[in-house]
């Protein structure tokens, strides 16, 4: 058993989904572990962290919308103001999308749908620098970098 870990550090933009896919097989074809499990964690609970379709940009027009009229900033249910009218919706958002997704790797690769990518979704009105803990647990017979 192989054990593989990185972190990847990242910015975005107040809403922005941020797609993150390209690095995840970059790093995960990097690695000599073919066959096993690619965990990822979010490190913040003000974005979330989510596999989506990255194929129609209208996906993730809807999705915001949606989202943001279930918890909209400025809220004034909320009293969690500490950081503006912002902070209390982008934690609820990020409770509803989560901060982990696990993935397969079979034959060294991400087990990951055509229309599918991984994506950091932020949630507050500002830039953020949001940070994903990454790991690979499997078996392996490759060469690293191979």
């Amino acid at each position: 058993m192989h054990v593989a870990n990185t972190l990847l550090s990242l910015r975005t933009r107040g809403g922005e989904f941020k797609e993150v896919t390209a690095e995840l097989r970059s790093w995960v074809d990097q690695q000599p572990i073919t066959q096993g499990l690619c965990t990822v964690w979010l490190r913040h609970t003000s974005a979330g962290l989510l596999i989506c379709e990255n194929a129609d940009p209208d996906v993730l027009t809807d999705l915001r919308r949606y989202l943001w009229d279930l918890a909209p900033d400025g809220d004034p249910r909320f009293i969690h103001t500490a950081e503006g009218p912002d902070d209390m919706p982008a934690h609820v958002r990020s409770v509803l999308t989560g901060c982990q997704l696990t993935i397969p790797v079979i034959d060294g690769r991400l087990q990951l749908g055509t229309w599918q990518g991984v994506f950091v979704w932020e949630f507050r009105a500002q830039p953020h620098r949001r940070e994903l803990a990454v790991s690979l647990l499997g078996m392996g017979t490759r060469a690293a970098g191979a």
